[in-house]
């Protein structure tokens, strides 16, 4: 994933108060001035980890209680503002990276895959773009419990 786009995850972490960004694959370089722009500083406020073994790290939460969502466009995903979610689900939302998305490995141990609507002619977006949609899809449906 580029470095823009990790900042950005950042920054979005912290708008959204996410608990913890796990990365995998390639460890990410902190002294990019690409991602520090783009960051703004929050990645030094946002809990983060890297792992060499993202299964090993998705069956960990998902042995926590969290609930892994991909946000890929599979033959099985469906609409992100279709997803029933429930006012205690603690949510695991995994995102790949722009070239191969998430892999088929990870797929295979995620049960519930959603994707963005889309009406254009493109059949993709920016990962970071598409991160930010889905937090705000699923912090609406949390607005809404407090709400109750």
């Amino acid at each position: 994933m580029g470095e823009a786009n990790i900042g950005s995850l950042f920054r979005l972490a912290d708008a959204f108060n996410i608990e913890k960004l796990i990365f995998s694959g390639t460890p990410i370089n902190l002294k990019s001035n690409r991602l520090r722009r783009t960051a703004r500083g929050t990645f030094e406020k946002v809990n983060f980890d890297h792992t060499k073994d993202i299964i090993d790290a998705i069956e960990s939460y998902k042995s926590k209680g969290y609930k892994p969502i991909a946000l890929e466009i599979t033959s099985d995903s469906v609409a992100l503002d279709t997803l029933n979610l429930k006012k205690d689900s603690k949510i695991l939302l995994i995102v790949g990276n722009e070239r191969h998305g998430i892999s088929q490995m990870v797929l295979d141990v995620v049960p519930t895959k959603v994707h963005i609507a889309m009406f254009g002619n493109n059949s993709s977006m920016n990962v970071s773009q598409a991160t930010g949609i889905a937090l705000y899809e699923i912090s609406k449906t949390f607005l809404t419990f407090r709400q109750k």
